[in-house]
């Protein structure tokens, strides 16, 4: 079926409206009528070209949320009516050892992204800034209802983004916690760390937006940008989460580490970070990375959001804002997270 949508046309070129297909829907598919999509910072560094090169033109968007309108002669999960989700992955080889175990984002032969990628069947995929979308089954989330649907869209990957290293790394009561950047990743940080019971702490480069941080459920809130903060904390955290993608000072944020602390890195900049190797054994600190989550670890994401209350705070926006919205979001004016409502494609 041909769709609408908005696409890159070629690096570092303004998003315009576009006709896609959509593959037929196969006997494991369904086919998602998308109402909303969320504005990734992994949208922009891809379209822009910082990830190296694309397969344009790309239609980005892996933060999808919609209704079911068909579903293939195999799907049992899912039915016709259904509020459903997608994010960040739409197909791995589901064999490995890593899919086997759930962790089908570190698939060894390749998961599929939900854009920019190659899909089973040699297509490339294109993703939710667009009105339909054909899913495999198995890669498509249950939103339950108590979530509001734009303000859920998120979740599929700032929200799963950041419970994926609290749960891990064990955010929980009686554990400090801190969430360097309180933009789209980080503020969803603040609200699951809070809801996991741990003691939250907000590392920002200033405190403009401190009374932000601590409505979101942040216990403290510190300034980066003033040298004190970082002598303040040194040896206090059991886990920190940096959400930035932008380089920071990887050596001061690991002295904030307690004995047995960890940093993990879930945002992703464009240039290479450096340590130094005796900031890690000089306190028994451990520097990790986080890609999402797997599709069960996702849907448990889901369910404990709308359990305790969760979702992304957002700022509706047309399509044709999408520019506009890209530009803010390098700006840091959003607070926090752009969601397309996808009714203003057609």
């Amino acid at each position: 079926m041909r769709v609408n949508a908005y696409a890159a046309p070629d690096a570092g070129q303004p998003l315009a409206p576009m006709v896609i297909e959509r593959r037929d829907v196969g006997p494991n598919d369904v086919l998602i009528e998308i109402r909303y999509a969320g504005i990734c910072h992994s949208d922009i560094h891809t379209v822009n070209g910082d990830w190296g090169p694309q397969p344009f033109p790309v239609v980005p968007g892996h933060e999808i949320v919609g209704i079911v309108t068909e579903v293939g002669s195999e799907v049992t999960r899912h039915r016709v009516g259904d509020r459903v989700g997608v994010g960040c992955m739409v197909n791995s080889c589901g064999e490995c050892t890593n899919c086997r175990n759930g962790d089908e984002q570190y698939c060894l032969n390749g998961s599929v992204p939900t854009y920019a990628g190659t899909d089973r069947d040699g297509t490339t995929t294109q993703g939710g800034y667009s009105t339909h979308v054909v899913v495999d089954a198995d890669f498509v989330l249950s939103v339950p209802e108590s979530l509001d649907l734009a303000a859920a869209a998120p979740l599929l990957c700032a929200g799963i983004t950041t419970y994926s290293p609290l749960r891990r790394w064990g955010a929980g009561p009686g554990r400090k916690v801190a969430i360097v950047g309180l933009g789209g990743l980080g503020h969803m940080g603040v609200k699951i760390a809070h809801a996991l019971g741990a003691e939250v702490t907000v590392l920002s480069q200033s405190l403009k937006k401190q009374e932000d941080g601590l409505r979101l459920g942040a216990d403290h809130y510190y300034a980066t940008s003033d040298p004190s903060t970082f002598e303040q904390l040194a040896g206090q955290f059991d886990l920190i989460v940096n959400t930035v993608s932008a380089p920071i000072d990887v050596d001061a944020y690991l002295s904030l580490l307690a004995v047995d602390g960890a940093l993990v890195n879930v945002g992703a900049p464009p240039e290479p970070l450096s340590l130094d190797v005796f900031s890690l054994i000089g306190g028994r600190r451990s520097f990790a990375g986080s890609q999402i989550g797997g599709i069960a670890l996702t849907q448990e994401m889901l369910d404990f959001c709308a359990e305790h209350h969760i979702a992304s705070d957002i700022e509706l926006i047309s399509a044709d804002q999408v520019n506009t919205a890209y530009e803010r979001v390098l700006a840091s004016d959003v607070r926090y997270r752009f969601v397309i409502d996808t009714a203003t494609l057609t």
